[in-house]
Formats: C-alpha cells, sequence, structure tokens
C-alpha cells in the first residue's frame, strides 16, 4: 500500500475534476450498474498516470457526449474495489492504468495500459470521445 500523502495529489487530480472516488467493491458494481453509461479510470502511480492517463481521462470529459457517471479506483490503495473494476474487465487483463467504458453495466469499450503508454494525452482523449459520441 502506497502512503496517503503520496497519493493524494494523485487521487484530487481526478476527483477535482469531477471523479467520484470509490473505495469498495459494493460501491464499485453499484456505479458500473447504474443506467447510463460509466467511465472507470482504474488510477496508479506511475508516469503515464501522470503525463498520460489522468490528462486524457479529464480532457475526454470536454466532448459534447461523455458518461454519465465518471470513477475512478486506485491500483495498490482500493484493493477491494479495484479488483471488483477488474472482475469486470473481463476478459481484460488487469493493468493500471487503464480505462474503461460501461453502458448498463456492460463492458462496451477498453483502454488498457499498453494503449496509454507512450501515446499523447490527446490521442488517449480522442479514442475515449469516439467511444462516447458511439456509446453515449
Amino acid at each position: 500500500m502506497y502512503p496517503a500523502e503520496l497519493i493524494k495529489p494523485m487521487r484530487e487530480d481526478l476527483a477535482g475534476a469531477g471523479f467520484e472516488e470509490l473505495h469498495s467493491a459494493e460501491a464499485v458494481e453499484k456505479a458500473i450498474n447504474a443506467k447510463g453509461t460509466t467511465l472507470v479510470v482504474v488510477n496508479s502511480v506511475c508516469g503515464c498516470a501522470a503525463a498520460n492517463a489522468r490528462p486524457a481521462a479529464k480532457f475526454s470529459l470536454t466532448n459534447s457526449k461523455k458518461p454519465d457517471h465518471a470513477v475512478t479506483v486506485f491500483a495498490g490503495v482500493d484493493f477491494e474495489a479495484v479488483d471488483k473494476a477488474r472482475s469486470l474487465m473481463v476478459p481484460f487483463p488487469p493493468s493500471s492504468p487503464s480505462m474503461a467504458l460501461f453502458k448498463d453495466g456492460e463492458l462496451v469499450h477498453m483502454i488498457e495500459r499498453h494503449h496509454i503508454e507512450g501515446r499523447p494525452a490527446e490521442v488517449i482523449a480522442e479514442n475515449l470521445m469516439a467511444a462516447y459520441n458511439e456509446f453515449c
């Protein structure tokens, strides 16, 4: 587990942009199964989360169509919540950071770590926005 003071700014980066932080399996289940669309960001301490994933997730929400709900869990901290989120992202293997779009509880779009590493935030955001345009 990472120290709270280390991850606080990383949590606040998404929370400050309107993402709801989820800390339990029950909260994840409720958010993902909510009516409409839900973006789930598996946040992380790694550099690609800071440089690519979080900026992309935040920028993607400027799209005219966007998810009804935006939530986040933190890998290496929110163990129960992350495990539950990942169990609903099958068949994709666990990766951090990652992003998934659910519609009425069904996984409809996934961005894994290997889609995030080395890609500019703008390209990742465009990928998410295309998914929003299709599913939201």
